[in-house]
């Protein structure tokens, strides 16, 4: 197992799964590990990737004990990562929370991110604002991290089970919900920072190729979100699932990867 440290005697889990061509490092949801992307990585490095997989600090196989769970400092666990295996132009495509994870990753890398891909993600904002209203409200995620902590197991099992629009099998659905189980209760701190998130700036100022899937039966990241991304960022494009839920990769895997790949192809 590869271990990083990033925060004095603290450390993260990562898998350098290798591949000769355009680095991609996948960023999983909150509460998840990244074990999520087992049914993309064989076909992402036929595609000739080198895929670099991690697991938030709080999450998976990294350590539970960081002082700091916020979506910057897990954004920075990702351009260490990024350091210290020496990539360039690298692509970051982040999922759910990882979306904003890769956002914030992508505008500290700067030149060395070569494209931000946005796999329902939760960015640039995933509540209403004055400005735009879009998404949910802030309240709604209070609440939720509420319940969560006042209830964690049950809550946890109950969300697994809204991911996908249509049933998962038991064996996917026990391995999400285990996922969620796994990670650290204080990982809702995490999750409760999607109330005031505005990532808008950020966003458009990256100049570079975004890509935005948008999910129609989107239960957790609106759809108008993912939207908005591909018509309001100058370089971006929209990739739509209208029947898919939260989890394109895992629901629409063969068109999922064949747009990923496109989109790689000609960066």
């Amino acid at each position: 197992m590869a271990r990083l440290e990033v925060d004095g005697s603290k450390s993260i889990y990562y898998e350098d799964l290798g591949g000769a061509g355009q680095a991609l490092v996948l960023i999983h949801g909150w509460g998840m590990d990244n074990r999520c992307w087992d049914g993309v990585i064989l076909p992402l490095q036929a595609a000739g990737h080198r895929v670099v997989t991690l697991d938030h600090r709080g999450c998976g196989r990294s350590d539970h004990d960081f002082a700091d769970l916020s979506i910057a400092a897990i954004a920075r666990d990702v351009v260490a990562l990024v350091d210290h295996l020496d990539l360039s132009d690298v692509v970051v495509n982040g999922w759910s929370l990882g979306g904003a994870v890769a956002t914030h990753a992508a505008s500290l890398l700067g030149e060395r991110c070569a494209a931000l891909v946005l796999t329902a993600g939760a960015s640039p904002i995933y509540t209403q604002k004055a400005d735009l209203a879009i998404g949910g409200m802030p309240e709604d995620v209070e609440g939720n991290v509420a319940a969560m902590n006042e209830d964690r197991v049950n809550f946890l099992t109950m969300l697994a089970t809204a991911i996908c629009a249509k049933p998962p099998t038991d064996a996917v659905l026990a391995s999400m919900a285990g996922a969620f189980l796994n990670s650290s209760a204080r990982a809702s701190a995490t999750l409760g920072e999607l109330a005031h998130l505005d990532q808008r700036d950020m966003l458009m100022g990256l100049d570079k190729p975004v890509l935005s899937f948008i999910c129609g039966q989107d239960g957790f990241v609106s759809p108008d979100i993912s939207r908005w991304v591909a018509q309001n960022h100058p370089r971006a494009t929209g990739v739509e699932f209208p029947e898919s839920g939260h989890a394109p990769f895992i629901e629409e895997r063969e068109g999922y990867l064949s747009a990923l790949n496109d989109f790689i192809t000609r960066l």
